[in-house]
């Protein structure tokens, strides 16, 4: 049994890794000061006391009492609509949050694990994208307050494990999606299901020819569960690298929810990339890991508790 710090703990991610957490039977204290996180996913685990929480912002300084073996940092608003919205915070977060996370870590003598993302690739000249590939990102564009933050906690951990020794993990997540999710996230895949719920048509930005690759929650969190168990420090891809377009995953929606809604097109936000698509071949070799849940499946369930929660 491990005492894990899980920062971002109220989010899609981190609220399922909390919960196979607590199944193999480790402690967890969860750390979010709920910006964009959801009490709604960690509130039974903290009422019945099965959880720790810690509202607070890792932006700025935090203590953890007691012994810690592991300091999970997920915390970060993720989402484009975000990035307008909340755009310092997100540079903070990913700064001086990985900056205090990792010095957490290196107090306790914990292995630090940390969530960075696909957006560190911006929109690749490379397809798909392995580990190996530096990335082609606009720093001044909206995007870049997120893909910059994360390249900088991705040196920055690198950083504390060369110079302090500090023993780090670093997992690249790609766009993942399950019934955790906010309502109105802004993603496209929470987009869609709402609009296809709630019988409005579904908006495409741009053309809908982008392509990006999703993955299922369980999927991704048992990708990233591997990583944290293993020797292999990353970063590491865990994403899905079934690819479809934005059309092609409007008319899934449709199906899965069975919505007869028109399709409407809005102008391309900027930097908006033309594809994403992760090479998972390290996660397979180092892991045994590949996802299991195909898209279909994974839009049912989700679909599923959208309706309750819509009231649909």
């Amino acid at each position: 049994m491990a005492r894990v710090v899980v920062t971002g703990g109220a989010g899609l991610i981190g609220s399922t890794l909390i919960g196979r957490l607590l199944e193999r039977g480790d402690e967890v204290v969860c750390v979010d000061n709920l910006i964009t996180g959801s009490w709604d996913n960690i509130s039974a685990w903290v009422d019945a006391g099965e959880i720790e929480f810690v509202r607070h912002d890792v932006s700025t300084p935090f203590e953890i009492d007691g012994p810690v073996d592991r300091v999970m940092h997920l915390a970060s608003p993720a989402s484009p609509k975000d990035f307008a919205e909340l755009p310092i915070q997100i540079m903070k977060v990913g700064g001086l949050g990985s900056h205090n996370t990792l010095g957490l870590a290196r107090a306790k003598g914990a292995r630090f694990f940390l969530a960075s993302t696909s957006e560190v690739y911006g929109d690749p000249l490379v397809h798909p994208q392995p580990e190996t590939y530096w990335g082609n990102v606009n720093p001044i564009g909206p995007r870049g307050v997120y893909d910059e933050a994360k390249r900088f906690a991705e040196a920055m951990t690198m950083a504390y494990h060369r110079f302090h020794g500090v023993d780090v993990r670093i997992v690249r997540i790609f766009n993942t999606y399950g019934p955790a999710m906010r309502l109105e996230d802004g993603r496209v895949v929470s987009n869609f299901l709402v609009q296809a719920l709630q019988g409005r048509p579904l908006t495409i930005y741009g053309e809908g020819t982008q392509t990006r690759s999703f993955c299922f929650v369980d999927d991704e969190v048992e990708g990233i569960l591997r990583l944290l168990d293993s020797d292999h420090v990353g970063p590491m891809n865990i994403g899905n690298p079934n690819e479809f377009t934005m059309l092609e995953l409007a008319e899934v929606v449709k199906e899965v929810v069975n919505a007869e809604v028109e399709i409407v097109f809005e102008p391309l936000p900027v930097d908006d990339p033309a594809q994403r698509r992760p090479d998972i071949t390290l996660a397979r070799e180092v892991l045994g890991w590949e996802p299991t849940i195909e898209l279909r499946e994974g839009l049912a369930r989700t679909a599923e508790v959208f309706a309750r929660r819509l009231g649909v």
